[in-house]
């Protein structure tokens, strides 16, 4: 087997792999019944699974251009999920559509 060949089918495997992981944060989204939980199905496995995509595209990449862009995206999603995903948690909690009693530990605003 060719090197050509094993990249293909790891490469499919991986942007398989990222699309399912981003429709279960998809259906996650629709489906659970609360704010925190929501954020969480939107962000870590849809993190994970552009991740994954991303992975995929680039051992299929031939060009040192087609990598650094790879790696910009992935570098702006890692750090602008996990800010939104706080971002909307804090407003919702300070808004009040969070039940405060389900909460493990509430700090309080």
């Amino acid at each position: 087997m060719s090197w050509s060949t094993i990249a293909d089918v790891l490469s499919g495997a991986l942007l398989i792999l990222g699309a399912a992981f981003a429709f279960v944060a998809a259906v996650g989204v629709v489906r659970f019944p609360d704010v925190l939980t929501r954020m969480h199905a939107a962000t870590k496995p849809q993190t994970f699974g552009l991740l994954l995509i991303l992975a995929g595209l680039a051992l299929r990449s031939d060009s040192v251009g087609d990598l650094t862009l790879v790696a910009v995206v992935a570098l702006f999603q890692l750090l602008t999920a996990p800010v939104s995903a706080h971002m909307v948690a804090r407003a919702s909690f300070r808004a009040g559509q969070v039940d405060r009693k389900a909460l493990v530990v509430d700090e309080g605003d």
